[in-house]
């Protein structure tokens, strides 16, 4: 766990195999995956909004990485194509010229606020019973899942598709969602107030000041804030 948690955020990374299958509309199950997927962009917000302490996620559709095992003409590759031990002919008949996944992937990659305990569980309980109708959507077309109708099966399931993570979004890793959110409401607005009140002398600018402290309450993290899953300004 110590590896995917920094400071109080938590790097959750899943890849979850998509079963070879078609629709009786001879859709690829992983298309059908990819057009929920892209549908979540029409609505108002993402149904992660839903989920608490959820800092930023993305979902997306793996369907094959290639990854090149033959030299790739750097100097020293050069050099040893030279060397007289091997045959070159030999070298590269016994490598393979491109490798491909078994599957196409469901990828989940999300940073939360886990607090001091790291906790992964509570956040995946979290989520499932704030949206476990849109999990089911898209997890529905990925092998193993059939069998995931509660929290605790979604939790062991997510565990066992979970790889480790060690690069995280650039942010307040220490502060909750709710402090993040405020924080960008708070940006957001005084911008707009620096923007209203150029130009005006200290003591217009004194009862402005203290009017827009009042409207935007930088103490109360409830309301005013920024909406958690907003997708524009």
């Amino acid at each position: 766990m110590a590896g995917n948690v920094s400071g109080n955020a938590y790097a959750l990374t899943i890849l979850s195999p998509i079963k070879d299958g078609y629709t009786q509309e001879e859709i690829a199950y992983a298309d059908v995956v990819r057009d929920c997927l892209q549908a979540w962009n029409t609505e108002q917000n993402s149904p992660m909004a839903q989920v608490p302490e959820t800092y930023l996620c993305r979902y997306f559709v793996l369907d094959d990485v290639y990854c090149e095992s033959l030299p790739g003409a750097g100097v020293l590759d050069t050099f040893s194509d030279l060397l007289p031990l091997v045959p070159d002919s030999i070298r590269r008949a016994v490598l393979p010229k491109e490798d491909h996944l078994k599957s196409r992937y469901l990828v989940f990659s999300c940073n939360f606020y886990c607090g001091p305990s790291g906790d992964l569980d509570g956040y995946l309980r979290a989520m499932w019973g704030a949206i476990s109708d849109r999990i089911k959507e898209i997890w529905g077309y990925c092998y193993g899942f059939e069998q995931v109708d509660n929290a605790d099966k979604f939790i062991v399931y997510m565990k066992k598709c979970q790889l480790p993570a060690s690069l995280f979004f650039v942010g307040s890793n220490d502060d909750s969602l709710e402090e993040q959110l405020k924080a960008l409401y708070l940006k957001q607005e005084f911008a707009k107030f620096a923007v209203d009140n150029q130009g005006l002398d200290a003591g217009s600018l004194k009862v402005n000041f203290q009017s827009f402290i009042q409207r935007v309450a930088p103490t109360n993290l409830i309301a005013p804030t920024w909406t958690a899953g907003k997708y524009r300004l």
